[in-house]
């Protein structure tokens, strides 16, 4: 790869662009640009395997092969085959054009921009290989195509399926939470291993999880593949290393985090995920009603997402739910709560104003992250820091 530097854009859901820029930032480089889903950085091959290894908000890491203005399909086709795709793509690669979006674009059919962007990249590789036909038989490189307002980006995904999908959740409840919002969740809750952790909604664990594997230190990438490190080997080699430093690198913190739900068939599930992902001895679950939970323990955090629109179908039990859970919080005067929901009159039946509400897209679905800010325990100084600090 001779120390090949890459444009870098790592895409997220809509809201949390300055959490996936806080992850690259500990991760060591440096932001160039920041727009709607998504965030921009220079780095090499090592950086990509770092992204996708680490990065636990994020959606996916694309590197981007060129960007400029188009408003006909000649001009697609033109710029698009201008471009350096022999950097990346070798004789036999696969290189399909995998996704396509256009918006507020002249050029709005999405069929016909994957098939001048196909013909493009082939016709590029045909000058620079000297050979009339691929074979398309070795590794894949998808291509992903973005016209936004005449503007085109085109990529190279190296992460293959999402980010979110971890490798832990093989089983689910209705409607989950994706992984990278649950952890979104946490980081915005500025939790840490020293204070006590609850989510009384918790369905299959996904928060729960999301904050042990936090807590540990374990990049969320390191029970799955990406699809870059299949590109030859040099790619293994690096990823292979970022693993190797991203195992050194869990921690030795002992806590644990409780999470309930009245549902136990979905506890079961929670606790089948928790194993799966490595954490199953810093977790507890517990079959228990949000009214009526209670504790002793003090300057906790609860991070939750519970049911609303079509996920609960009565709206009057769900209103009854909210004022339990105002109710319940009330009684907890010192801890801080984080609660994601997508009912807009959420915090009247909750009985509370947020300090602080945050618009977050979760799938398509608004929603809001209602935060309600308790009081800080004195911190203690630990003098050692790691990718979650």
């Amino acid at each position: 790869m001779n120390n090949q530097r890459f444009h870098i854009i790592a895409t997220s859901a809509f809201g949390l662009e300055s959490v996936v820029k806080d992850e690259i930032k500990q991760l060591g480089y440096d932001i160039t640009q920041t727009e709607n889903g998504r965030v921009h950085f220079e780095g090499d091959a090592y950086a990509v395997c770092l992204s996708n290894l680490w990065l636990r908000c994020a959606d996916r890491v694309l590197i981007e092969i060129g960007n400029f203005e188009a408003t006909t399909f000649d001009a697609l086709y033109e710029q698009t085959k201008a471009l350096p795709w022999e950097t990346l793509i070798p004789e036999d690669g696969c290189f399909p054009a995998a996704k396509i979006s256009s918006v507020k674009s002249a050029l709005f059919s999405k069929s016909d921009g994957q098939r001048i962007v196909k013909k493009a990249v082939v016709d590029r590789l045909t000058c620079q290989y000297g050979i009339e036909a691929f074979p398309e038989n070795g590794a894949r490189f998808p291509i992903h195509i973005r016209m936004l307002k005449d503007k085109v980006s085109l990529c190279i995904d190296t992460s293959g399926s999402g980010l979110h999908k971890r490798g832990y959740r093989e089983h689910a409840g209705e409607a989950p939470l994706k992984e990278t919002m649950a952890a979104a969740m946490v980081k915005l809750s500025r939790w840490r291993p020293d204070r006590p952790f609850l989510d009384p909604l918790c369905g299959s664990g996904t928060i729960v999880i999301e904050a042990a594997m936090i807590g540990k230190n374990m990049a969320p990438g390191l029970g799955r593949s990406f699809v870059s490190e299949s590109w030859n080997d040099a790619w293994k080699k690096q990823f292979d290393f970022a693993r190797r430093e991203a195992r050194d690198a869990q921690n030795d913190k002992v806590f644990r985090l409780l999470g309930s739900d009245i549902d136990g068939k979905v506890l079961k599930q929670a606790r089948a995920n928790a194993t799966l992902a490595g954490v199953s001895d810093y977790v507890a679950f517990q079959k228990l009603p949000v009214g009526q939970i209670s504790t002793k323990k003090h300057f906790g955090v609860i991070v939750t997402n519970p049911p609303y629109g079509e996920r609960l179908g009565d709206e009057a039990e769900m209103k009854a739910l909210y004022a339990d859970m105002g109710r319940v919080f009330s009684e907890m005067p010192d801890w801080s709560y984080f609660i994601l929901c997508g009912y807009p009159e959420f915090e009247r039946y909750f009985g509370k104003k947020a300090t602080k509400n945050r618009k977050l897209y979760n799938s398509m679905i608004k929603t809001y992250l209602y935060q309600y800010f308790g009081p800080l325990p004195r911190r203690r100084d630990s003098g050692k820091m790691d990718r979650n600090e």
